[in-house]
């Protein structure tokens, strides 16, 4: 028979076990939390997201969504995926904000990268190398942009863990799109036009800048729009002896002195100071096609019937596109020199002008809150802002400020070379970690603002 006492010994043993169970477990949950923002936890997920291959033409999209899918989770994100083009799916997170009337937030990155010629690296670029004595990560995609996209979902986790800030005022986008590397019409461009983009009520979009050689962030309120062009000339062939006026190559020589000019001229404006690179119009030949193959490389007795060349223009939003294309009819391919030329031969063009007929501009001054929000929060965050920038190429940023929405360019990559697209892309994790700590105070302020407080303010000073 158990006595009173050895019963109330059992009962004070089991009670002994589950506050120890109980304090393990919280113990091991306050590990684990503390685990997961330490900095080598934060280096070691942004590595695993560069060692998914994304590249270009053949990109492992559903990897990457998977991945991205399993971190949403881990900080209790909504998330859904969405393909506008089969096997190109989007991935759409959602942090719900406690007035989801106000506009929301959208954090936007891409998940493509440009294919790399591995054998120039100096480390596989999908192994993420981290360098043991500079701090560097060398991998695709470390500048553009997989960084700025973990950098968002990093700054959320420290928000969350944060006691003064546990849910946003607006709602919180984060948007992973592909193809942004071969133009992003599958990506954003559709996402933008979408019933799913509307209902979101968009307010403001965070989208890619450039790395900083110094010590001061890039922003960009506006971009140049890609122009790609193939001019064609034909003329009569004829033996590799024989000197004759109108052969394809002639012609084609003289489009490409012609646009050589124009171009030395637009790079003496950036090379004196006068203007900034994305102020001018850049022009950079990217093929050369002529010649009749053969068995061990090109006929060389044989003067072509045709010759091609590519073009690479990029424009910049007050610029003069209509005057573009008449020098382009009359100087770089004119008819007289049986050369054709027709819109239709653009690869692409981008318009300059948003749906509502409005240059495609952010305002950066203060009729824009948000820009004044973006730069006091990077000060905040011990950050200092450069003056305010085109962008010198094409971001899908350029689809939200299509819809009349104001976007803004910003990668936080402070005293790093610019090696977009380069070999040996590279961030250094010191840089990445202080750009985690910028995008956690702009998501903040972003997110805690309420246009109507800020009115009635205003109202009241005056």
């Amino acid at each position: 028979m158990i006595t009173l006492a050895r019963l109330l010994l059992l009962l004070l043993l089991f009670l002994v076990l589950f506050l120890s169970s109980s304090a393990s477990k919280a113990a091991s949950a306050v590990s684990q939390d503390e685990d997961s923002s330490s900095a080598s936890s934060i280096i070691s997920r942004f590595r695993q997201y560069l060692q998914i291959n994304t590249a270009q033409p053949k990109p492992n999209y559903h990897e990457a969504a998977d991945f991205l899918i399993s971190q949403a989770n881990s900080l209790s994100l909504e998330s859904q995926v969405l393909e506008f083009v089969q096997g190109k799916p989007l991935v759409l997170l959602k942090w719900p904000g406690k007035k989801p009337a106000l506009p929301s937030i959208l954090l936007n990155s891409h998940t493509d990268v440009v294919p790399s010629e591995h054998h120039k690296w100096a480390h596989p670029p999908f192994d993420a190398h981290l360098d043991s004595a500079t701090g560097n990560i060398y991998a695709r995609g470390s500048q553009d942009m997989k960084c700025v996209g973990m950098q968002y979902l990093e700054a959320i986790r420290k928000l969350k863990a944060s006691p003064s800030f546990r849910q946003p005022l607006r709602t919180v986008y984060l948007s992973f799109v592909p193809d942004e590397e071969i133009g992003g019409h599958p990506g954003a461009e559709m996402f933008a036009h979408s019933e799913v983009f509307q209902k979101m009520n968009v307010g403001v979009v965070l989208d890619e800048g450039l790395a900083s050689p110094d010590d001061f962030y890039r922003v960009f309120y506006a971009e140049r729009s890609p122009m790609w062009l193939v001019i064609k000339a034909t003329g009569p062939p004829g033996h590799g002896a024989k000197l004759y006026d109108n052969s394809a190559m002639e012609n084609l020589l003289k489009s490409i002195e012609s646009i050589r000019r124009f171009r030395a001229a637009q790079f003496d404006l950036v090379k004196s100071g006068s203007r900034a690179e994305g102020e001018v119009i850049s022009v950079n030949m990217a093929f050369l096609k002529a010649g009749t193959p053969s068995p061990t490389g090109f006929v060389m007795n044989l003067q072509p019937s045709e010759a091609q060349a590519g073009f690479d223009i990029r424009v910049p939003p007050a610029a003069d596109h209509l005057s573009l294309e008449i020098r382009i009819a009359e100087e770089w391919a004119p008819s007289s020199r049986n050369m054709t030329f027709e819109l239709g031969q653009f690869k692409q063009k981008a318009s300059v002008y948003d749906k509502f007929g409005k240059p495609m501009l952010t305002a950066h001054d203060g009729s824009n809150p948000w820009w004044g929000l973006l730069e006091e929060a990077i000060k905040n965050a011990n950050g200092k802002v450069g003056k305010p920038e085109i962008f010198p190429a094409s971001t899908d940023a350029r689809y939200f400020r299509e819809q009349g929405l104001p976007a803004i360019g910003f990668s936080p990559m402070a005293n790093t070379p610019i090696l977009l697209h380069d070999h040996n892309e590279f961030l250094n994790k010191d840089e990445y970690l202080k750009g985690i700590d910028a995008y956690e105070s702009i998501i903040k302020a972003f997110a805690s603002f309420d246009e109507r407080t800020s009115d009635d303010e205003s109202k009241a000073e005056l």
